[in-house]
């Protein structure tokens, strides 16, 4: 969910549509209307259009292409030097989260640090090392420690 994505549809006559996916997780297309993406990765959707155009009798063999253009921005707060949203590049832990933000204060603990995953309903936190894997939308928390 808010991602923008860019969908390229191959063949004689090629077009393309660039798109943010809607608070519902879906991308809507001319000829099939709205596509559901959240949950999907990149070659399921891909799979998941080209289906619905070989059912819906447009194209006999559709040749699509999805891309990801930007992700949903990640956040960081707590006892970093500069915390706030920024975009999500893939590969990012949260030590490249913490640097992007300007790096440890003083206070900062470097065994405290938490993430609330996007996709957790319950939002609730969990222990992570500096280590730790970042995804699109989660939030970076790193609290105080004892001096």
């Amino acid at each position: 969910i808010g991602d923008l994505i860019r969908i390229d549809l191959l063949g004689d006559r090629p077009l393309t549509l660039q798109t943010r996916l809607d608070e519902k997780g879906t991308v809507t297309l001319a000829f099939l209307g709205e596509v559901r993406a959240v949950g999907l990765s990149v070659r399921q959707l891909e799979s998941s259009i080209a289906t619905g155009l070989r059912q819906g009798g447009y194209l006999t063999t559709p040749e699509v292409q999805v891309l990801v253009m930007e992700y949903r921005p990640f956040y960081v707060n707590g006892e970093v030097k500069r915390p706030g949203g920024y975009p999500y590049v893939p590969g990012l832990t949260a030590q490249k989260a913490v640097t992007l933000a300007g790096g440890l204060t003083p206070l900062a603990s470097q065994n405290k640090v938490y993430v609330i995953r996007e996709m957790n309903a319950a939002g609730t936190r969990e222990k992570i090392t500096l280590d730790s894997a970042i995804f699109p939308g989660d939030t970076v928390i790193v609290e105080e420690g004892l001096f």
